[in-house]
Order: structure tokens, then C-alpha cells, then sequence
């Protein structure tokens, strides 16, 4: 069958051999289950069915997804914590959580299956790479209720890799395990690959002399300008990987060695679309909109047509025929930051300002990148003139690490100092 034949590591070098016609057989068949399950086991998914006049049985094609409702990170986080979930708690081998505008995170959960599936695709977006089994991965991802360690790690296992399991900071000892262990492949987010590097140059090490050959970087935007300065600091290919924790964590599609610029879909577990981010119209190949991804195997957690946010283009498949293609992400139909692979909402930065009284709801957040590393400096206003300006912001400082997971700036200013605007507020400013 076509499914062993996808989830095989001994057969992943086959995938560019599956056939357009067997895909879209096993994606409609599998995206007749996903909505059957969700609509039978989770009750947001059947009062929206419902709302929307639409069931599960009458799915005769894949277009016919197109008339069951959108899925939002508001309604899970409505349905928070266990809502959203398809199988008892009990059968829930894992819970991840992403950070959400209103203090709660998303909460996603995972069976055993669903771990394995997870672990499946991330070792098929490592050999689309050019991962081997018996590679040496370092991951400096953070480990942890963020996605990103954990799937990284699982999956080079599975494929058959040595994990180095480091997790995030402690920068000189980062590079002092490149240089022992002699890793052939990072995953890690690409602007604290960059830290890594200036490491590196600090102990007067030439980047290019190590043992790194191909770097995965994910879970924050980056430019091909970034990507050429990688490439010629430690000459290994870089590579993006993209995923979110609601649908399934990294691994839902990656760039294949060769084929920059491109991301392969796994559409055997993710079922892509792309929407006028306005109207909800699906739109055709190759025409600009909002991602949006319906799993098609999830158990415990089962999405149906969820609005990533991030822009793009759904294109022909390169290394993999059948899988099609999303060009890299341009940006985001809201206003979210990531700073260093952290979600943050300017709504976040809001609800928590206001939780110190002598902080007026002025205010305003502002991304630079002083020496390569993402950073945000929160701007507020005190409410009454003479207020203790530093302590203020060291009471902020640390409500927005504790709720959030994140260290920023915070700087107060004097009442009336932030403009004011005259219509939607312009909460951030981006000087990257």
C-alpha cells in the first residue's frame, strides 16, 4: 500500500515515485475519516458543521472541502484546555502549548500514533534535506511545551541519527560540542544560528572548518539574505523547515536540498489550501493568499481547514512530484511577532501592562535586530508624571518573561509621550 510505502524510512528516497493519482486517492480517503472523526468527537467541530449546513458524508472530493467552515486560533483557544480534543484525556500521550493573545496558551495533544506520525514526517523532512541514518544532529531548539526541540529530536531518531539533544542558550558550550561531537546537521532557529557563528569567530574559530554541513532552521520568518550570509559564514546548505504546533509541530513541509525557496508539503498528513485572506474563496495554484491546513491521520487533536496566517503561494512539487509545493513565507495576515521562535501579540503585551496599575494603556512595540538576534522593546507610558520609571519597568519586564517566555526591553516614558493615532492603533513598529 502507498502508506507504508510514504512512512518507510527505508523507502523515503522512493517518495519522489508516488504517483499524483495514489496520493489524491489516499488524501481523500483519509480527509473523509479526519472530518468524520472530528465531527463525531469534538462538539466545536459539530455545531460549526452544523452552522454551516455541511457533513462529513457528503465529501465526494477534495473541492468539496472548500464548503466545510474555517477553523481560527481563537476558537481553540475559546476551547481551552481539552475542548478541541477528539479522544478521552486519558489516550493523550503528550500535550504541547503555544503562546495565545489572551495569557492562556493553544493547547495541542498528541496520542502515541500521532507521536509516531510526527516523528515520521520530521525524519522525511531530514533526509529531504540531505539527512542520512547514522548522522550526528545537533538540536538547538528549545525542549520543552515548544514544539520545536522534541520534534526535531524525534525525528532524527527515527530516522536513524545520533541526537545531540542541547536545547537552547549557553552559547559557548553550543559551539563546544560542534567542535567535539562533530555533528553533520543543525536544527535550530536561524538568527541563534547566527549567534552560534559569532561564537565561533570569538574563540577564533572559522565557522566553515567545522563539521556542519547542512543546517534545518525554523519557527521564526527568514530572508534569503540571511540564508546566503549562513551559507558562506559556515558553508553548509541551509535549509527552511515549516510547521505549527496547532496542526501538528515542525515537519508539515521542508525546503529539499537542490530546491531553495520551495517548501514539499507532506499532503499525505496535511492537506494544504490557500484562501483570500478576505473573503475565504479558495484560490488557484500559484495565486497569493493565506495558507490554510486540514491533518488528515491527527487522532487526539484533529484540524480541519485552520487559518495559519502566513502568506503564500501553493505551487508544483520539486524534489517530490505528487507533494505540492508552498513558496517561502512572506509574511502574516496579523500582527504577531516571533522573537526568537516565541509567539507574541502586541494584545499579549496589552493585557499584561494593564495588570500594573500605574501603566496607562499607551503603548507601543518596537523590533530591532542590534546584533542579530530578534529584539523587542516595549514602549509605555506611566499614567501620572514622577512615576519610578525603572522600577515600573522591571515589574513589567518580568510579567511579560513569567506569562509569556520571553525577555524584552521595557522602556517608560512620561504621560503623553507615545502619539496618539487617529484611527486603528499602530502598536508595532518594525526597524529590522
Amino acid at each position: 500500500m502507498v502508506e507504508s510505502r510514504l512512512d518507510d524510512v527505508a523507502t523515503f528516497g522512493a517518495l519522489a515515485e508516488v504517483g499524483v493519482d495514489e496520493l489524491r486517492e489516499l488524501q481523500l480517503r483519509r480527509l473523509r475519516w479526519s472530518l468524520r472523526h472530528a465531527y463525531d468527537n469534538v462538539a466545536h467541530y459539530r455545531a460549526a458543521f452544523d452552522a454551516a449546513d455541511v457533513h462529513p458524508d457528503e465529501l465526494a472530493s477534495l473541492a468539496d472541502l472548500a464548503r466545510f467552515p474555517l477553523t481560527s486560533k481563537a476558537e481553540l483557544r475559546q476551547n481551552y484546555p481539552f475542548g478541541m480534543f477528539a479522544v478521552p484525556r486519558e489516550q493523550v500521550a503528550r500535550l504541547h502549548a503555544s503562546s495565545g493573545t489572551t495569557g492562556k496558551p493553544t493547547v495541542v495533544g498528541y496520542t502515541a500514533a500521532d507521536l509516531s506520525t510526527w516523528a515520521s514526517v520530521m525524519a522525511r523532512s531530514i533526509h529531504a534535506a540531505g539527512g542520512r541514518p547514522g548522522d550526528i544532529v545537533h538540536v538547538a531548539y528549545g525542549y520543552g511545551l515548544f514544539t520545536g526541540g522534541l520534534g526535531a529530536h524525534s525525528g532524527a531518531e527515527r530516522l536513524g541519527c545520533t541526537v545531540v539533544p542541547v536545547s537552547g542558550g549557553m552559547t559557548a558550550r553550543q559551539v563546544q560540542l560542534i567542535l567535539d561531537f562533530e555533528p553533520r546537521i543543525i536544527m535550530v532557529t536561524p538568527s541563534y544560528f547566527l549567534s552560534i557563528l559569532d561564537e565561533l569567530a570569538r574563540q577564533g574559530v572559522d565557522a566553515a572548518q567545522t563539521s556542519l554541513r547542512i543546517g534545518i532552521f525554523g519557527a521564526e520568518p527568514w530572508t534569503e539574505a540571511m540564508r546566503a550570509e549562513m551559507q558562506e559564514r559556515a558553508r553548509l546548505t541551509a535549509l527552511d523547515i515549516y510547521g505549527l504546533s496547532e496542526v501538528m509541530g515542525p515537519g508539515i513541509g521542508q525546503e529539499a536540498a537542490g530546491h531553495p525557496g520551495r517548501l514539499q508539503i507532506w499532503e499525505d498528513h496535511f492537506y494544504p489550501e490557500v484562501i483570500d485572506p478576505q473573503t475565504g474563496e479558495v484560490l488557484a495554484e500559484g495565486e497569493q493568499g493565506e495558507l490554510v491546513l486540514t491533518s488528515l491521520s491527527k487522532q487526539a487533536m484533529p484540524v480541519v481547514r485552520y487559518r495559519t496566517r502566513d502568506l503564500t503561494r501553493l505551487l508544483p512539487g520539486t524534489a517530490y512530484p505528487a507533494f505540492r509545493s508552498i513558496e517561502k513565507i512572506t509574511g502574516r495576515t496579523d500582527d504577531m511577532m516571533i522573537i526568537r521562535g516565541v509567539n507574541v501579540f502586541p494584545t499579549q503585551i496589552e493585557e499584561l501592562l494593564l495588570s500594573v496599575a500605574e501603566l496607562s494603556p499607551h503603548f507601543e512595540c518596537v523590533l530591532s535586530r542590534p546584533d542579530r538576534l530578534d529584539e523587542l522593546c516595549v514602549r509605555v507610558e506611566a499614567r501620572e508624571p514622577g512615576a519610578d520609571a525603572d522600577g515600573l519597568s522591571g515589574r513589567l519586564g518580568s510579567v511579560i518573561k513569567d506569562r509569556i517566555g520571553v525577555t524584552v526591553a521595557v522602556e517608560v516614558l512620561a504621560p503623553e509621550s507615545i502619539p496618539r493615532s487617529q484611527g486603528k492603533a499602530v502598536r508595532v513598529r518594525d526597524q529590522r
